[in-house]
C-alpha cells in the first residue's frame, strides 16, 4: 500500500494518467463514428465518379477526349468544374447535335439529374473548377431587386436586353432569352461563361451580386409581374418601340392629313 501511495504521489503520475485517458478517448473516437463516416463518404464519392466516367465515355469522349483533354471537335474539360457540366447538360446544350453550328441552343435534356451529378463529379475530378451552387446562393431571399437591376443593365443588358429577352449578336450568334430559365442555371452561367458569354467569378461579381441579378430577372419575368407602363411590346426595347411609333404614329398622321385635305377640297367645292 505504501508503494502504491508513493507512485500516486509521483510528479509524473498525473501526466501518465492524462496521456492514457487521451489515448483511450482518441482510440474510441477513431474506432466508432468519424472513420466509418469518412470512409463511407469517400467510397460513395468514388462510386459517383466511376459512374460518371462510364457516362462520359459513352456520351462525351468522342468530342472532348477520353481524359477530357479536348479534341478538334470539343474543348478541354479540365478545370471547367461541376457547375459547367450541370449547366451545359442540365439545359440540354450537351451533348451537342452538331459542332458546326454558330451557337449550340438549349434543347430537351436527355440525362436524369442523378446522371448529371455523376458526370459533374467525374469532370470535377479532372481539375478544380466552380462547384454547383447551393439553393441558398441563388435564392431570392434577402436579395436586393433594385441593385440587381442596376447590375444587370450594366453588365448584361448589352446582349440580353434590359429585361432578359435576349438579342442578336454577330455571325449567327445570339444572347438567349432568360425568361423561364432556372435560377441555378443563371448562376452557373455567370460563374462559367458558356459559349459567347464572359464569366463573372466571385472575384469579379460577388455571390450577393449574382443573387440580386437573379432576383431582378425573376421580378421582371415572373408570371405575377404586371407592366406599370401598359403594353410592353415584347420588352425588346427602343427598336420595337420605335417601329411601333413609326408605323402606327406616322400612319395616323398620314390618315389625319388625308382627312384634312379631303375636308378642305370638299369645302372649296361647296
Amino acid at each position: 500500500m505504501k508503494k502504491l501511495s508513493a507512485r500516486r504521489r509521483h510528479p509524473l503520475a498525473a501526466v501518465v494518467v492524462l496521456l492514457l485517458a487521451l489515448a483511450a478517448t482518441g482510440g474510441l473516437y477513431a474506432a466508432f463514428a468519424p472513420a466509418g463516416k469518412a470512409q463511407a463518404d469517400e467510397t460513395s464519392q468514388s462510386l459517383t465518379i466511376k459512374e460518371g466516367q462510364k457516362l462520359y465515355s459513352v456520351g462525351c469522349a468522342s468530342c472532348h477526349g477520353t481524359g477530357g483533354q479536348g479534341t478538334s471537335d470539343g474543348p478541354s474539360l479540365v478545370g471547367v468544374g461541376a457547375a459547367a457540366v450541370d449547366f451545359q447538360v442540365g439545359t440540354g446544350r450537351m451533348p451537342a447535335s452538331s459542332s458546326q453550328m454558330a451557337q449550340i441552343p438549349s434543347k430537351k435534356v436527355i440525362y436524369t439529374q442523378a446522371q448529371i451529378d455523376q458526370l459533374a463529379a467525374y469532370v470535377a475530378s479532372l481539375g478544380a473548377g466552380p462547384n454547383v451552387p447551393t439553393k441558398e446562393q441563388y435564392s431570392k431571399d434577402g436579395a436586393d431587386i433594385g441593385r440587381g437591376g442596376e447590375l444587370f443593365r450594366t453588365n448584361c443588358a448589352q446582349c440580353h436586353n434590359f429585361v432578359g429577352k435576349g438579342g442578336a449578336l454577330t455571325a449567327g450568334k445570339y444572347a438567349p432569352s432568360l425568361e423561364g430559365v432556372e435560377p441555378k442555371h443563371i448562376y452557373e452561367a455567370m460563374q462559367t461563361g458558356p459559349q459567347n458569354m464572359p464569366s463573372f467569378p466571385d472575384t469579379t461579381m460577388t455571390e450577393k451580386n449574382k443573387k440580386d441579378i437573379i432576383a431582378y430577372l425573376n421580378a421582371v419575368n415572373g408570371s405575377e409581374t404586371e407592366n406599370p407602363g401598359g403594353l410592353e411590346l415584347g420588352g425588346l426595347g427602343p427598336v420595337s418601340e420605335g417601329l411601333f411609333a413609326w408605323i402606327f404614329g406616322l400612319g395616323a398622321l398620314i390618315a389625319v392629313a388625308i382627312w384634312v385635305a379631303a375636308r378642305t377640297a370638299k369645302a372649296k367645292k361647296s
